[in-house]
């Protein structure tokens, strides 16, 4: 059907822009956003919005982590009617200013989490490696993934508080992704789940005043890597740093003795860029971690992004990360805050990590879920 985005110049396919190329019911475009106070690293707020134009469904998350406690929203609709309106139920993202400025709003709901928060970017864009695997000679991933560092500016209602955020005190983070996305089912409610060779794996965004750090480690024992992409981009409006992609990665981490799962307490990344240089960055978590089963991935309670869950879906609830029940399902996958030191600076960011079983080192956290 005919909307507005048509009457832009852009069209790639000879139809309208609500179609893609392939008709995989795994053909996904999301945004995702996180945000954190700094110095303090005692509030994550995460959200996400996924398109599925082969499913005929949009949904949306939203989540905000504090003192241990975590709000999670969920929302879902069909998409024909209004395929390309980025708004679910009470939530909408809007880009103002491409590349720049983008406002993203949760209206009052039952939740109790709301929000209208203004992302202004801080630095350029990095585009990710290619991701393609074939599984028994089918494509099961084909996709590209943006990330962006920015500043929010708004105000934020959870549990009961408000909090106005400023950019001088809050720092934040976004991607953007399309195309034939691989499942990661880990919902046990409706199994099979799926399994994993060892592996260690970490996907940070980490900001300075100057730089911005993305990386996005996989390997199957210590050196041997299956996926890397990484790079220190400039701020926006500089000319590009020249040659500072990565071509090596090197970890050591440090665990917390936390009963309940995987959870980083400090750690060591050494990238090599591709101008032979040498960087090391030590990272230390923060409290605030948003664990993202919250937000559906891998699916919960037989809900997984994109399922059709009618006209228009709504829910919340509210966990404590303290509640072992609440750990087992919410696994380990998260958007945990860290501070960092890099070139004698410092900075903030986000980490999602997990080690599976099987990988040499760090056996003694094996024994819980790695994803």
């Amino acid at each position: 059907m005919i909307s507005a985005q048509d009457d832009l110049m852009g069209h790639q396919l000879p139809t309208t822009f609500d179609h893609v190329a392939s008709s995989d019911p795994a053909w996904v475009e999301r945004y995702w956003y996180s945000g954190h106070r700094v110095p303090e690293g005692d509030i994550v707020l995460d959200l996400g919005m996924g398109y599925y134009p082969n499913r005929n469904v949009m949904d949306c998350f939203a989540g905000v982590s504090c003192e241990g406690v975590q709000t999670n929203f969920r929302a879902s609709r069909r998409l024909r009617g209004s395929p390309l309106a980025t708004e679910v139920g009470p939530m909408r993202v809007e880009v103002l200013e491409a590349l720049r400025r983008h406002r993203l709003v949760l209206a009052q709901n039952a939740s109790g989490l709301a929000f209208d928060i203004r992302f202004e970017a801080t630095t350029q864009v990095h585009e990710e490696e290619p991701h393609f695997r074939r599984r028994d000679g089918r494509v099961v991933e084909d996709m590209v993934r943006m990330g962006q560092f920015g500043r929010y500016a708004g105000w934020l209602e959870f549990q009961g508080r408000r909090v106005d955020l400023t950019p001088d005190r809050w720092w934040a983070q976004r991607d953007h992704s399309w195309g034939i996305r691989a499942g990661m089912h880990t919902d046990e409610t409706r199994p099979p789940t799926l399994a994993y060779p060892p592996f260690f794996y970490v996907w940070g965004q980490i900001q300075f005043e100057e730089i911005g750090v993305h990386l996005y480690a996989q390997e199957r024992a210590p050196g041997r890597m299956f996926y890397l992409s990484g790079e220190l981009v400039g701020r926006l409006g500089e000319a590009p740093l020249r040659r500072a992609r990565m071509t090596g990665f090197a970890q050591r981490i440090t665990w917390a003795d936390d009963p309940l799962g995987q959870t980083i307490r400090s750690g060591t990344f050494e990238f090599t860029l591709q101008d032979g240089g040498v960087r090391t960055m030590e990272i230390t978590a923060m409290p605030a971690r948003y664990f993202l089963k919250g937000g559906l991935y891998g699916g919960m309670a037989g809900w997984s992004h994109g399922d059709d869950r009618g006209p228009l879906h709504v829910e919340h609830d509210t966990w404590r990360h303290d509640d072992p029940e609440v750990r087992r399902v919410a696994r380990t996958l998260g958007d945990h805050v860290v501070q960092a030191r890099m070139d004698g600076k410092t900075g903030w960011g986000i980490l999602e990590y997990g080690v599976g079983k099987g990988y040499p080192l760090y056996q003694d956290i094996q024994h819980f879920p790695a994803i």
